[in-house]
């Protein structure tokens, strides 16, 4: 998968190279929409989170504050990808509207994402 999430000094970095995997993990239904970030570090709900997202097909990284909302466990059932859901703030609309624009299509297709 090209969803690469990695820990370096304490910030997250994700890489998002398809539009598939976009779709994946990107939550519509978090007010000012959400990110999933596989990891098998231990978050708790309501702890902030600094990330460098590298998206698609953008040149710099884009930096990203959130907050936890959602964990999937390790050894989670059903097979689901460990890791965390970030609430993304009001300041990352202009990166919502990427996403939004770049799974357009997908966005009420129904299929299978990493959350729900």
């Amino acid at each position: 998968m090209s969803v690469v999430p990695r820990m370096s000094h304490g910030i997250l970095s994700l890489a998002i190279e398809t539009k598939e995997d976009l779709y994946k993990s990107y939550m519509p239904y978090v007010k000012n929409g959400g990110l999933f970030i596989p990891t098998t570090r231990t978050y708790q709900l309501g702890e902030e989170v600094f990330m460098l997202l590298s998206l698609i097909e953008e040149d710099d990284k884009i930096p990203v504050t959130g907050k936890v909302i959602w964990v999937t466990p390790r050894a989670a059932q059903g097979g689901r990808t460990p890791g965390i859901g970030i609430q993304l703030s009001q300041d990352d609309a202009t990166l919502v509207s990427k996403i939004e624009t770049y799974v357009a299509a997908q966005l009420n297709s129904g299929r299978r994402t990493n959350t729900m």
